[in-house]
């Protein structure tokens, strides 16, 4: 079938925060549109109406017939191109794009594109924050809350930093990033690539499109693009350094970021812990290299940056103990990653005092003890599953506690000078809190109360 779409009449497929913000866009430039989305009362539907009553919103199974009526379909990330209409509609000639192109095809600002399967967020915040310290007027946007177009109704920046999913790269055409990284590939999203890695890996890799300088994580082999040799290109590993790289110098049993073979921080100045944020440290700094960050800039914005909001957050140090929110651990696996990844990183008789417990969701907690019993000096439990959780965690000291505030007082008594007082609660916060948020919330002013 031949083209038939108009010359200039879009179709934004898929409503939500990001298709609200594609036809704010759109009616701004003036441009013909429609929306459409599959569900039948879609989140931000009476905003549309109020805000557009002209425009035709139709809900319920898409059209194909009506698709093609568009010179260009504007996807949503949560929409999968492969649904048949969108299919027939590209078939018959239409463009298909996503946000982040109409975004790109109006900067000129150099843009910093970030994406990986885990840490995506932590890395996008921390080099906004060393962009911010380098001076630089900063956007911080994409998958991170902050839809790119919205961006637009702000002066242009002198950088855009984006966090980017494999859903949003699907239809990313012409990004030409500044800088571009894949941090890491594990499997993730496989029920929008039929159990294939392969189209998960590729979808990803669209990031590297016409970048300019290429960041590549060593650890991790799939996050190695297959580029010109003429791409500029800087790696990062928790191994040792090397010539563009960045890793990690051990020297009189301290271990530094380092860069090639010079020295620039040490590990022990980091508020972020373990492994995985020593990681993302060095992803950043090469990010930021790769940008022309000044170097002493990057190092003061990661001195300071206590980690992203109740996951694993340093909150403060007080009487030689430092406090970490990670209220967003709600299952057994996740406070165990936190167990793990802050023990790691204490020496000699320093412990983790953990707060636990809420709503345990049916699940066994027996794969907290040994990371407890390896780590931990004692547990604070509290919430609707706290004793359950408590029995399951071997012979350490427990405490039971009635309140978030008590529990921080318990907790602070039973740590000693360089210890860590957890927040990971293992659980779902509904017995207490209105959500994870809140709970965290409590926690940090608890801390500050002390």
């Amino acid at each position: 079938m031949g083209l038939i779409a108009s010359d200039n009449f879009k179709i934004v497929i898929g409503l939500g925060r990001t298709g609200l913000a594609c036809a704010r866009f759109l009616a701004k430039k003036g441009i013909s549109f429609a929306v459409v989305d599959s569900r039948a009362n879609p989140p931000g539907a009476d905003e549309f109406k109020q805000m557009f009553p002209a425009v035709d919103l139709r809900c319920g199974a898409f059209d194909s017939e009506y698709l093609k009526r568009a010179s260009e379909l504007i996807l949503s990330p949560g929409v999968s191109q492969r649904a048949s209409a969108i299919q027939d509609a590209v078939a018959a000639g239409v463009s298909l794009t996503g946000d982040i192109d109409l975004f790109c095809r109006e900067v000129d600002a150099p843009i910093i594109a970030i994406t990986g399967s885990n840490a995506k967020s932590t890395v996008t915040t921390l080099v906004g924050e060393m962009a911010k310290a380098a001076g630089l007027n900063v956007g911080v946007c994409g998958n991170i809350g902050t839809p790119v177009l919205e961006m637009l109704d702000q002066p242009e920046k002198d950088l855009y930093v984006m966090e980017l999913s494999s859903f949003q790269l699907e239809t990313t055409h012409d990004l030409r990033a500044e800088v571009a990284t894949v941090l890491n590939v594990t499997p993730d999203h496989l029920d929008r690539y039929d159990n294939n890695m392969q189209g998960y890996y590729q979808a990803k890799h669209r990031i590297f499109r016409g970048a300019k300088h290429v960041v590549i994580n060593l650890d991790d082999a799939l996050t190695a693009p297959l580029l010109s040799t003429n791409v500029n290109t800087l790696s990062y590993r928790l191994g040792k350094p090397d010539f563009s790289v960045f890793g990690l110098i051990e020297d009189q049993g301290e271990r530094w970021l380092s860069f090639e073979f010079n020295k620039l921080l040490p590990v022990s100045e980091l508020k972020i812990r373990g492994s995985h944020n020593i990681a993302n440290a060095l992803a950043s700094l090469a990010i930021g290299h790769a940008a022309g960050f000044p170097m002493d800039a990057m190092l003061g914005a990661l001195r300071s940056f206590g980690g992203l909001k109740h996951r694993c957050q340093w909150v403060s140090d007080k009487a030689g103990v430092s406090y970490f929110n990670d209220s967003k651990g709600t299952n057994v696996g996740a406070t165990v990653a936190a167990l793990v990844g802050l023990g790691e990183t204490l020496s000699g008789t320093q412990k983790i005092v953990l707060i636990a417990g809420g709503v345990g969701k049916g699940a066994e907690f027996f794969d907290l003890a040994a990371p407890l019993q390896r780590f931990g000096r004692g547990l604070v439990y509290l919430g609707e599953d706290g004793e359950r959780l408590a029995a399951a965690c071997g012979s350490l000291e427990k405490v039971a506690a009635l309140s978030m505030s008590d529990a921080v007082a318990k907790a602070t008594s039973l740590a000693e000078s360089g210890d860590i007082v957890l927040l990971s609660p293992a659980c779902a916060s509904f017995d207490m809190f209105s959500g994870f948020p809140a709970r965290g919330d409590a926690f940090v002013d608890a801390v500050g109360s002390l």
